[in-house]
């Protein structure tokens, strides 16, 4: 089931994505909610799925399907070409940071370069939505606690990141985390592992990878993490990106306003943003 939140005549609610209408979910509340009580409100989603209706996704506007996340955390120096493009060695341990949740943004909103920081650059991510929540989760229970999947751009602004070792402030811009176009649930998806993920900037192709490339896979990473902190539903987790960043092109190449950047991966859609100076 692919589960949206959008907003039409003003007012912003869930729904569920049937090709290409968008039926209204009837559930109270933000789509934290619907995946915290998932179990109740399965059933009757499934049937409204299954009745049609509803109206053409082109007539409403796509928000970011999870819009204030309690936690995002995304995994740095994943991929084996990203490691060598950033002259790095492959990390003992998994390398974390945040994002914080005025980063999120709209799966087609623009991306805003900051008037503090003009070194932007795009990073295509799969990102998993946690489900059931947990505390020292198994990697051979990981899956479990997977509601679902969406695709994500780990906007980074570059200077910021840099300039100090901790890196959640470069990453934390806001709008610097898109996310969409709606929340695909796991039962969808038969192997997140083996998803092709790519990213184009004004229609040139930067990233192209598989998700099977990951150095630390998602249930390892939901089995570090959650030996640190609760896991609860509608956590997001970005995976890691993949080689073919701006900054380790040569001359490097960062976004500027006017650029598009479209992201996509299997099975899950694209989200696609047009960057522009802040005002």
């Amino acid at each position: 089931m692919k589960l949206a939140t959008y907003t039409t005549n003003g007012q912003t609610r869930t729904g569920i994505v049937v090709g290409e209408r968008i039926v209204e979910s009837g559930v109270a509340g933000a789509m934290i909610d619907l995946i915290r009580d998932w179990g109740a409100h399965r059933p009757g989603l499934e049937e409204k799925a299954a009745q049609g209706g509803g109206v053409p996704l082109s007539s409403v506007k796509l928000e970011a399907p999870v819009q204030r996340p309690g936690k995002i955390f995304a995994i740095g120096l994943n991929y084996a070409d990203h490691i060598a493009e950033s002259k790095a060695e492959t990390p003992p341990n998994q390398v974390w940071f945040t994002k914080a949740q005025t980063s999120i943004n709209g799966p087609y909103d623009p991306i805003l370069i900051a008037k503090t920081g003009s070194f932007v650059d795009y990073e295509v991510e799969l990102v998993a939505v946690i489900g059931k929540g947990g505390r020292n989760i198994s990697k051979t229970d990981a899956h479990r606690h997977v509601f679902g999947y969406c695709v994500g751009n780990d906007v980074t602004e570059r200077m910021w990141q840099h300039r100090t070792p901790q890196w959640s402030l470069g990453k934390s811009f806001d709008t610097h985390a898109p996310i969409g176009p709606w929340v695909s649930t796991a039962d969808e998806i038969v192997d997140p592992h083996a998803l092709g993920l790519r990213c184009f900037v004004n229609g040139e192709k930067r990233q192209d990878s598989s998700s099977k490339h990951l150095v630390f896979n998602i249930w390892d990473q939901i089995e570090h993490l959650s030996q640190a902190m609760t896991l609860e539903p509608g956590d997001l987790i970005f995976t890691g990106t993949p080689g073919g960043v701006g900054v380790a092109m040569d001359p490097r190449q960062f976004l500027k306003p006017g650029d598009m950047v479209r992201c996509e991966v299997d099975a899950l859609g694209h989200i696609e943003g047009v960057l522009a100076a802040e005002d």
